[in-house]
């Protein structure tokens, strides 16, 4: 275990970027905002950050394009990511994503949603590896912070073209390629694959990040042993459970583990999530934070009642009341 804990407390190198920590959340469109990355942040502070999805399609037609690219100063390292399959719309939303302040720019070629992928982006280059040598060549020319990769294993199972794919982008000039162990076919279901992150891992230079299935401390050190990967990448773990990075670093960093966060604390992070939310997007916010709300319900009595109450708020108020109450209830319970 001393030699697991002192290989992934090395910092990481991606190009010219050194990372402090192995642990990264991914990014998830309508989750990863600027509120979300905050909750996660103050938990693993040197974590790598990712904003949600970027279109460089809509950067290309946006005069302003710092609202959607917005970046916090103090949130710090951050990369954006953008998807598209035009390499110069790609290379052009590189450019303004650096201006923004992003260490990386990440490009997506993984995204499985049929409104991505119809559009010849996401996890649809794994079928157009050209085109996504391309879009990392062009990303690569224009800007001087490394670019990166996040990817699937393959299309489906009679598609899994990963070993291939992930050579050309390396060769392409990718300075470092996450992989989520299932195909495109998966979606989120069945298991992650793991056994192929291994294998690529054993024909590139570059760092390889594994993605799928890190839901725990446990899974991310089983997924790192088997894989040989150089970090993970944490995803739908972290979904109600904004502390996942910060406790699979912490453990990473010391070989010890926190203890993880009862019902009352993830209640009361829903709380300060709601607050952000509306604060960040006004009425908005209300209607987004539904959906974080009733992710942090889970593991206590009454968990199930209350995540179809709070799908229903339509005022930060009604949030409180019905978090305050559940909070009241479990604390007596333990009285």
């Amino acid at each position: 275990m001393d030699n697991f804990k002192n290989k992934f407390a090395i910092p990481l190198k991606i190009g010219s970027v050194e990372l402090k920590s192995r642990v990264f959340q991914s990014p998830l469109s309508g989750v990863t905002d600027l509120v979300f990355r905050r909750l996660v942040r103050r938990y693993a502070p040197h974590s790598m950050m990712y904003t949600e999805m970027v279109s460089a399609t809509e950067i290309h037609h946006l005069k302003d394009s710092s609202k959607i690219m917005e970046i916090d100063p103090n949130e710090q390292p951050i990369s954006i990511q953008l998807f598209d399959c035009r390499p110069d719309f790609i290379a052009e939303a590189a450019q303004k994503a650096v201006t923004e302040g992003t260490k990386t720019v990440d490009i997506n070629m993984g995204c499985p949603v049929n409104k991505i992928t119809k559009k010849g982006g996401g996890s649809s280059l794994l079928r157009q590896p050209e085109i996504a040598e391309q879009l990392v060549k062009e990303a690569v020319k224009a800007v001087d912070v490394p670019v990166t990769v996040k990817t699937r294993i393959g299309w489906d199972d009679a598609e899994i073209t990963i070993l291939d794919f992930a050579k050309r982008m390396e060769d392409a000039g990718a300075s470092m390629i996450t992989i989520h162990g299932r195909t495109r076919a998966q979606g989120y279901n069945g298991s992650a694959r793991w056994e192929w992150i291994k294998k690529v891992k054993e024909v590139l230079d570059i760092p390889v990040i594994a993605n799928g299935d890190i839901f725990s401390v446990e899974s991310a050190i089983q997924c790192l042993t088997e894989t040989g990967a150089d970090g993970v990448m944490c995803s739908r773990g972290t979904l109600g459970y904004p502390f996942l990075v910060g406790e699979i670093e912490y453990f990473l960093h010391t070989g010890k583990r926190l203890q993880g966060q009862d019902a009352i604390a993830r209640l009361e992070c829903a709380k300060e999530h709601l607050t952000g939310l509306w604060e960040y997007k006004g009425q908005r916010g209300i209607y987004q934070a539904r959906k974080h709300l009733s992710w942090y319900c889970t593991g206590f009595s009454g968990a199930a009642e209350l995540r179809d109450q709070l799908f229903a708020i339509v005022t930060v108020d009604d949030g409180y009341r019905l978090l305050d109450q559940t909070i009241e209830k479990i604390t007596k319970s333990k009285d």
